[in-house]
Formats: C-alpha cells, structure tokens, sequence
C-alpha cells in the first residue's frame, strides 16, 4: 500500500516527504512488531539492544562509553538502562579495578539465556519482514538506506 493511503493523505506529497514518512511508518511498524516479541521478556528494544552489545564482548567487560557508541538509539539513558537490566539480573556492575572512577558492565548468566531464546524469534521477525523483497533488493535497499542516511 502506498504511503498516502496509509496515512490517508488528501494532499499531493513531494517525493522528498514521502521518503520521510515511508521511513517514519516502516519503523514504526517493524519496532511495533518487535516490541511484542519483547514483551513476554519484559525487555525494552533498548534494553535489548544493550544485552546484544554485552553478549557481543565474549565475556569482557564493556564500560557506560563503550555501550553508548554502539547503541542504535544514541539518545537512550545507558545508566538507566543499566540499572533496570541490574534489578533483572541480566547483567553485573563492577569497579574497574584500573580505574575506580571507571564501572565495568558484563552480561549474566541469565542475559544470555535470555537472548538464547530470543534469538529464533528475532531471526524469524528480520526474515518474515524481508521475505516480500529479493537478496538484490534487500541489497539495494541496504546501501540506498545507508546512502540516505550519509
């Protein structure tokens, strides 16, 4: 369905604004459905996203910097996020013993069996959403995302 009929448009739309709003509405709609899949974990996509960094350390240790770089959302509170996965038990907050003004923050037991379960249903999300678009249009699509985003 085009975008216009999605959001009911009445007026004609410039190609540059459309792109926008296709963007706005595709992420609404992916982020919507992986929320649900989130839900019965009681995890935030943030939340998430976080697991995902730590589990990515192979067990090392990642500090508040290290976690924010590789956040999707830039914008997100890391502290705060630390915090509620902490009272979860998905992850450990320690002293860094080199530099006490430094925390060090490792995945749990726990978080890994979480994103252990998670992992299926995530991969079956990612593909259920491409499954309507080709390897060359997926392609495509990826480096015309980039390039917009650049």
């Amino acid at each position: 369905m085009k975008i216009e009929e999605e959001i009911k448009s009445t007026i004609e739309l410039s190609l540059a604004k459309k792109v926008i709003l296709n963007l706005s509405f595709s992420r609404s709609v992916i982020m919507d459905r992986f929320l649900e899949i989130l839900k019965p974990f009681d995890l935030s996509s943030e939340q998430y996203n976080v697991l995902r960094i730590l589990r990515g350390q192979k067990g090392k240790p990642a500090n508040m910097s290290v976690i924010q770089e590789r956040m999707i959302s830039k914008n997100s509170n890391t502290t705060r996020l630390v915090d509620k996965l902490i009272i979860k038990e998905l992850v450990i907050r320690k002293i860094c013993p080199s530099n006490k003004r430094k925390m060090e923050i490792t995945i749990t037991e726990k978080g890994l069996e979480i994103l252990k379960k998670l992992d299926p249903i995530v991969i079956a999300h990612e593909n259920s959403l491409a499954s309507n678009l080709t390897t060359e249009e997926l392609t495509l699509l990826n480096n015309l995302l980039e390039k917009y985003r650049n």
